[in-house]
């Protein structure tokens, strides 16, 4: 009779893997003050922006943008932002794409930026608008040759057989369209824009009392062509 084999425990895969209950760090960064806040939260994110650049940040336009289905049910994806005014904050996709369908269903959207290295984050609530074809075209044109091929390639999201299949769209539209040769934008492709409607500035401090200033918009006067500029009020969140 064969001696039984010994059971592996269920743990046994993470036995040797780090524990992420010890992993702290210990925030000691220069507090943020109401007093120092921009007039806007674009302004101020202006700021920070500029200062996570010249910090040498790992691109430091990467965000995370969160959707949810008409049942609610939530989606997270990293997108690099591509434009930024009073007007709001741009990124683009493919509008067949996961998140393209759930903005269709349900157009609030969160934006995170994670500056890790700065102890720092800023998270952005909207309701996210397609922009213009004539923007998204422009856009499109200053995308390098072989990104531009790619949003055709690619139906994203949706299920792809093999890698091969992949390459091999991206192979037939890059003997349709060689280097030099103008590559139009898809249609199912383009770019949102996200009007703020709060934005949070989140300051990591020591022994976790962080600095959370949020900006919550009182008036649509962003929106309104010739109307008032908006206002924001400032408000202070518990850490």
């Amino acid at each position: 009779m064969l001696q039984d084999e010994p059971v592996p425990s269920a743990d046994a895969p993470f036995a040797e893997t780090p524990d992420p209950s010890s992993m702290r760090a210990h925030y000691r960064a220069e507090g943020l003050a109401e007093p120092d806040l921009a007039v806007s939260p674009y302004d101020q994110f202006a700021r920070w922006f500029k200062e996570a650049a010249a910090a040498g940040l790992h691109e430091p336009n990467a965000m995370v943008v969160s959707t949810a289905d008409a049942a609610g049910r939530p989606s997270s994806r990293t997108v690099l932002l591509k434009a930024f005014d009073a007007r709001g904050f741009v990124f683009f996709t493919n509008y067949t794409s996961r998140k393209g369908r759930e903005l269709a269903a349900n157009p609030y959207v969160s934006l995170l930026f994670p500056w890790h290295p700065l102890a720092r984050q800023v998270i952005v609530s909207g309701i996210a608008e397609r922009i213009g074809r004539d923007e998204t075209a422009a856009y499109f044109r200053t995308r390098p040759h072989g990104s531009q091929l790619g949003a055709w390639a690619s139906d994203q999201s949706s299920t792809v057989a093999s890698r091969a299949e992949l390459e091999r769209a991206y192979d037939e539209l890059a003997a349709r369209y060689p280097e030099g040769e103008q590559v139009p934008a898809p249609p199912h492709w383009g770019g949102y824009r996200v009007p703020a409607e709060a934005v949070e500035f989140w300051q990591g401090r020591h022994n976790r009392l962080h600095d959370r200033l949020r900006y919550v918009r009182e008036t649509d006067g962003a929106r309104a062509a010739g109307g008032p500029a908006a206002t924001w009020r400032v408000e202070r969140l518990a850490p």
